[in-house]
């Protein structure tokens, strides 16, 4: 959670799921230098949110699935009760009961 809280951070995580991409393509996608978003890449990839692979002299970088299987198993653990506060909610305002999953 901590790497993504920067926005830049998060503009190249979220600039990955399309194709893997190289430092220069990610700086020119948010507008950072190269070296920023180096940086950016070594913490995300610290966090395992992305990898690297070498292409010819290229390094490309894409999501990394281990870390987003962890970032996931995190995150559901909250959704039974998220769900169980919308369900409550609705009841409230008197709207009809959510399907259950």
């Amino acid at each position: 959670m901590t790497a993504l809280a920067d926005p830049t951070r998060r503009a190249i995580f979220e600039a990955l799921p399309q194709a893997p991409r190289a430092v220069g393509e990610l700086a020119a996608t948010v507008g950072v230098s190269s070296s920023a978003v180096s940086q950016h890449l070594r913490v995300l990839r610290e966090a395992r949110l992305v990898m690297v692979r070498p292409r010819g002299n290229r390094r490309l970088y894409s999501l990394d699935p281990r870390g987003l299987a962890d970032a996931r198993d995190y995150l559901e653990q909250f959704w039974p009760s998220a769900l169980a506060a919308y369900s409550a909610a609705l009841s409230e305002a008197g709207g009809p009961r959510p399907p259950r999953p």
